[in-house]
């Protein structure tokens, strides 16, 4: 889903809503979609910070729940305590591999593990609709850490 897109479906879904499509809120969602994915509230709070410290935590924080309510957004938990929010792309499918020493996270795809989920679903004769797979180990960078 491209920027333009996003946009427009957000404040499409603020109107049914009877919310207001307030500049803080067009300011969040265009540094969301800017910075990438797999953003805490904190951490997106810290970015705007730094060239709009008039916005609040607060309004970062629902802001992002109201991207993910509409579905320009999804949230995701990877182990630390943390909601993260990636842009929702309903094209492109991808898994994690997260490091559960430094937190890092990886975006992959490979279409041999797509495959094999398809055949073993089918062995079982279950019909998938969506999935996730989310590995957890260490990064090579801290594997070498002894």
């Amino acid at each position: 889903m491209g920027s333009t897109e996003s946009k427009n479906k957000f404040k499409d879904f603020l109107l049914s809503q009877g919310l207001k499509s307030t500049n803080q809120r067009e300011l969040i969602l265009e540094e969301f979609l800017r910075a990438g994915s797999h953003l805490s509230t904190e951490e997106l709070y810290i970015r705007l910070r730094k060239k709009h410290p008039r916005i609040g935590y607060a309004t970062v924080h629902r802001s992002l729940k109201l991207f993910a309510q509409c579905g320009i957004a999804e949230q995701r938990h990877f182990g630390d305590g943390q909601a993260r929010y990636e842009a929702s792309d309903h094209d492109e499918h991808h898994d994690h591999l997260i490091c559960v020493s430094c937190g890092k996270i990886v975006e992959f795809e490979d279409p041999r593990i797509e495959a094999l989920q398809v055949e073993v679903a089918g062995e079982h004769g279950f019909s998938i609709e969506r999935h996730r797979l989310e590995l957890y180990g260490s990064c090579a960078d801290c594997s070498s850490i002894t």
